[in-house]
């Protein structure tokens, strides 16, 4: 909306004195006298706050929850790492008598290539021989 009279679309000029050089505080700006303030309201409020007797018990419920929590957190690290000590325990354990298995089936193949060929008489019944070894 335009103005009227003389001045009319024209800008209004700022009006400065003269011989002043820099630029005056302006009146909400914080300078070092209001932080000083408003830091001494937040120690206040601060101290206010931790006088209560609500928020201190509450620090003390969260104290008490947190160490509750680490403990627990302790002991299933431990139970965990019992378990898998188990577990390992048993594959190992499975492992050797797997190889101890197969250590005897290669000796018994051994002995066997060693005692020579099978040989099969026309008088002997070699399924019920291999049945009876079994």
């Amino acid at each position: 909306m335009a103005r009227p009279g003389p001045r009319a679309g024209k800008s209004p000029v700022a009006i400065t004195a003269s011989g002043i050089s820099g630029s005056a505080p302006r009146p909400g700006a914080p300078g070092r006298g209001n932080k000083v303030v408003v830091g001494l309201v937040a120690l206040g409020l601060v101290c206010h706050v931790l006088r209560s007797r609500r928020v201190q018990e509450a620090v003390a419920v969260t104290a008490i929850a947190l160490g509750a929590l680490r403990g627990i957190g302790r002991e299933n690290r431990a139970s965990t790492m019992a378990r898998l000590s188990a577990w390992d325990k048993r594959q190992v354990q499975r492992l050797e008598r797997q190889a101890e298995r197969q250590a005897r089936a290669v000796k018994g193949a051994a002995k066997m290539a060693r005692s020579g060929p099978l040989t099969l008489t026309a008088g002997s019944d070699a399924v019920a021989d291999e049945g009876r070894r079994a």
